[in-house]
């Protein structure tokens, strides 16, 4: 393939990764609706999904890939509120907040995740997971991410 045609399909990748984002918050947002919930934005929901079980600090949430916003203050601050997640002083380190979601929260995290397991084997009657198969496509998204963390190292 020609390296302008290779570039190319990569712009058109990166097009179609910003496009999948907004549709799956699109997703979200349609399943909170369709289940009556009002509260909570996708960004929200999406953050407690990717917080599941764990109890982290706000800065480890970026830094294990659980958020991807810049405003994480003001979402845990509100999802707090909500009462969706709990927060705590660590013990260690008294200018640390660590979160982990309440019983309500939780809900919201399996609400989530029936709405993606719906969509997976959706997916995977449809064939459409097969070709490429999926663990390809993962593999293939790996090696981009470990190349833009890379690139992102080098600037400093």
């Amino acid at each position: 393939m020609p390296r302008t045609s290779r570039a190319e399909a990569y712009l058109e990748s990166l097009q179609m990764l910003e496009r999948l984002h907004r549709l799956l918050q699109d997703l979200v947002k349609d399943e909170f609706e369709r289940l009556g919930r009002s509260d909570l934005t996708p960004v929200q929901a999406l953050l407690i999904y990717n917080l599941g079980t764990s109890e982290v600090t706000a800065g480890e949430l970026r830094t294990r890939g659980m958020y991807q916003g810049s405003n994480v203050s003001y979402n845990l601050k509100k999802l707090v509120e909500l009462g969706y997640l709990h927060h705590e002083r660590c013990e260690m380190d008294r200018r640390s907040v660590r979160v982990r979601l309440t019983p309500t929260g939780q809900e919201v995290r399996d609400s989530v995740a029936r709405l993606f397991m719906r969509h997976a084997e959706g997916l995977d009657l449809s064939g459409v997971l097969d070709d490429p198969p999926i663990e390809t496509v993962n593999l293939q998204w790996r090696r981009v991410e470990r190349f833009w963390a890379e690139q992102i190292r080098y600037i400093y």
